[in-house]
């Protein structure tokens, strides 16, 4: 088990307001979340007050990430990945350009995700669960899940990560966490579909309890 990090850099390029998202008139907090929790329309490409205000695949945008992944995994043509909470499919299908011959498959809750993905991968993504996946022991040379299974409850959690640690070699999750208050504050007011409010000693626990082997790393709500 490794800290690794291949998403920080990508996620303090966007910029946020949290007090605005906390305090928006025609989407407030409760409302957010309930409409966010149906993985639907509204998560994906309604109003920026719920959650993405339009996830769009952007040229290059997850490119550095992908090819760090690749390199540090030894991935090659041939090479099975799965990941977990793939929503639209960026990630893979960047991996997938970075590497052609990349076996890639992607699983999400979201059906909307999935009938909305990257078209050059829409076939290699399924509905699925991160709790129960459907493969065999080691069926895969990578299985990742980023900013996902803190969406999970607790009680679903260790579930998850046996499920990934069971049908992978190598493994990395990617979680939202805090080290601070005012960075407990900011994830309160920013996010809308996060269940796992962990601090970092706290993941480990549960990487512990769940005898996860895999690497991981987290993103925190700076100011």
């Amino acid at each position: 088990m490794a800290y690794i990090d291949f998403l920080s850099s990508l996620h303090k390029s966007t910029k946020r307001d949290y007090l605005a998202r906390v305090n928006n008139f025609d989407f407030p907090k409760a409302k957010a979340a309930k409409l966010a929790k149906k993985w639907g329309y509204d998560y994906w490409d309604g109003d920026r007050g719920v959650c993405y205000g339009g996830y769009k695949y952007i040229e290059g945008r997850w490119s550095s990430a992908a090819k760090a992944i690749i390199e540090h995994y030894k991935l090659k043509a041939g090479s099975r990945v799965l990941d977990i909470g793939c929503g639209k499919g960026f990630q893979l299908y960047e991996l997938q350009k970075a590497c052609p011959g990349l076996e890639i498959y992607g699983i999400d809750i979201s059906e909307y995700a999935i009938k909305n993905a990257k078209p050059e991968i829409a076939n290699k993504l399924v509905i699925g669960n991160a709790t129960k996946l459907d493969w065999e022991d080691g069926y895969f040379d990578l299985a990742y899940s980023l900013t996902t299974l803190h969406n999970l409850h607790n009680f679903e959690l260790a579930k998850a990560l046996t499920e990934i640690e069971r049908i992978a070699r190598n493994k990395y999750i990617c979680v939202e966490s805090y080290r601070n208050e005012e960075e407990k504050a900011n994830l309160l007011y920013w996010q809308v579909t996060c269940e796992m409010f962990c601090t970092p000693e706290e993941w480990q626990w549960w990487f512990d309890y769940s005898k996860y082997t895999g690497d991981y790393s987290f993103i925190y709500f700076e100011s």
